[in-house]
């Protein structure tokens, strides 16, 4: 697959493309996908999709944005196991917040991208003030079509209703409207070292935003096997003011992981977050999640 970011220059193909967020890459984004895959095979066109960074909605208020589901570069893996041939990354930032419907279709969709082919969400809208919708993108030298709402054991899929299953701390609801695993990935970073300190070392992944969930889950890190992960500000010793995800590996634990790429599936919440009396009291909470989560692996799966 290939990726590109910021400008665009006169497109040298032509392609089928579809827009958005894809906050998740959830069932009703596959939906999307491959209906622009089928129609991009069957009229020799470039299979695309045009998404944002930052979000939209973390531009015009980023204190009030919704946690993201998915990081960019999983958002990106997950495209290209769906069979996205191009995806174009546009920087959401005030220039091109102030495009105008006409200035959208014709700088970015006709003469940046080469669409041939378009789909949409049915209440799609773009463009300044969010003044183009549907109706605006007909009749532009290129064929464009609307996708119904994409449901799933009854309810409408969104990202919306993802994080609020991920919210809500259910895990097995979350996957089921994603159609794949819940995962967190990233870099770990050096530590202040304190379970190490208290017998249960972790590799720590440092999140710039924090995440639609929160406390202490049951994991499966890729290559390294089963654990039990926190994610949160460390609230009896080291707060810190973005969540932090800590991860204790079973079967690694102690590992030197500092600078690895880890990606960490998320299997079952065991309960929130909370402040201890003390390191005592903190270390037999988190024996007692590891007995736990070991109890829940047994079963899993």
């Amino acid at each position: 697959m290939v990726v590109t970011h910021g400008s665009l220059q006169r497109a040298r193909g032509r392609c089928a493309l579809t827009i958005g967020n894809f906050d998740g890459v959830h069932r009703g984004h596959r939906a999307l996908i491959e209906r622009v895959i089928a129609e991009a095979r069957e009229a020799e066109l470039t299979a695309s999709v045009l998404t944002f960074e930052p979000h939209p909605r973390e531009f015009f208020a980023r204190d009030q944005a919704p946690a993201r589901i998915t990081r960019l570069r999983d958002k990106l893996a997950l495209m290209a196991q769906a069979g996205v041939q191009h995806v174009h990354v546009a920087r959401f930032d005030a220039r091109f917040a102030a495009l105008t419907p006409e200035r959208f279709i014709n700088d970015i969709l006709v003469r940046g991208l080469g669409v041939q082919w378009l789909l949409v969400g049915r209440d799609f809208r773009f463009g300044a003030r969010r003044a183009g919708d549907f109706a605006t993108l007909q009749n532009r030298g290129f064929r464009v079509e609307a996708m119904p709402d994409v449901q799933f054991e009854g309810k409408r899929v969104s990202s919306s209703a993802v994080r609020a299953a991920l919210q809500a701390g259910d895990i097995a609801a979350a996957e089921r409207l994603l159609g794949h695993p819940y995962v967190i990935s990233g870099r770990v970073a050096h530590g202040a070292k304190l379970g190490r300190s208290l017998g249960f070392p972790t590799a720590n992944i440092v999140l710039r935003r924090a995440p639609p969930v929160a406390g202490i889950f049951v994991v499966d890190v890729e290559r390294y096997g089963p654990g039990v992960a926190s994610v949160g500000k460390r609230p009896t010793v080291n707060p810190v003011a973005i969540p932090l995800l800590e991860i204790h590996l079973f079967d690694h634990a102690g590992a030197d992981l500092y600078g690895e790429h880890l990606r960490v599936r998320f299997l079952k919440k065991l309960r929130d977050e909370q402040k201890y009396d003390g390191l005592p009291a903190l270390r037999e909470a988190m024996a007692h999640d590891a007995r736990q989560a070991r109890e829940f692996l047994l079963t899993y799966g």
